[in-house]
């Protein structure tokens, strides 16, 4: 078993809890205009590794990530379900805390061969980081070149199974921060008992060196990062939703 990755992070402090050994995998189908990891797309790119070699970088500096523990992200890590699965089995073995940070795009739930190896993945996963783009299905089309319904069936795939969950959206000026948009995710996720946190981050452009020297057209050329002040009211609004929900359910 060899998977693709495009890179690893030995010090990984804001994808999930505790310090994080935070393994990027190659490949995304997504195009989200704020992507600021674009190298990540392509499926034929990055290093072929096997989960043994990474598991053992891990396990040389095992003391370090004492209270976290390994995070896959990319990229979207789903796209490579029998890696994860080899991996966190690894993992599981010496009782590690793994996160896989997605965005759910891989959820096929009529693809039943998919739900068999994502239910054993599940069963070795502490925590997903399930990263919502946009709650609305059109402009959620716009933003990522890619349609929403599967993503929100996998946030409820996730709740049957019991597995934690942080939902992270990104806040970008004029594009996610509708109020209307922000109050239906929260009224949406409202439903859920197993979202542990919500992190509302705020764009920003650091990653327009990177298109520059793709020579990727950067979609959101002028638009300003988000203050993140203004992502803290936003977040407000998220959980404003979610209240709603909960007080008429």
């Amino acid at each position: 078993m060899q998977g693709r990755v495009h890179s690893i992070e030995s010090f990984g402090t804001v994808d999930g809890p505790g310090t994080r050994f935070v393994v990027f995998l190659q490949g995304c189908p997504m195009r989200c205009a704020y992507c600021h990891n674009p190298d990540t797309w392509p499926m034929n790119g990055g290093n072929l590794m096997e989960p043994a070699e990474i598991y053992e970088q891990f396990k040389r500096n095992q003391g370090f990530y004492k209270g976290g523990g390994i995070t896959v992200s990319g990229g979207e890590p789903l796209m490579q379900v029998d890696f994860l699965i080899e991996l966190f089995t690894l993992a599981h073995t010496d009782n590690i805390h793994t996160c896989i940070d997605t965005s759910g795009i891989a959820y096929k739930p009529t693809n039943t061969t998919l739900i068999e190896k994502l239910d054993r993945l599940m069963e070795l996963t502490s925590l997903v980081m399930l990263d919502i783009k946009h709650i609305d299905p059109v402009k959620h089309q716009e933003l990522t070149a890619q349609p929403n319904d599967g993503i929100l069936a996998f946030a409820g795939y996730l709740d049957q199974k019991g597995v934690d969950v942080w939902i992270r959206h990104v806040v970008v000026p004029g594009i996610t921060d509708d109020d209307k948009y922000l109050f239906d995710l929260g009224y949406f996720i409202g439903q859920f008992n197993n979202i542990k946190a919500l992190d509302v981050l705020p764009y920003h452009t650091m990653g327009l060196v990177k298109y520059e020297q793709l020579g990727i057209p950067y979609r959101l050329e002028g638009v300003p990062a988000m203050d993140k002040d203004r992502a803290v009211e936003k977040k407000q609004v998220i959980l404003n939703g979610i209240k709603e929900y909960r007080k008429e359910a």
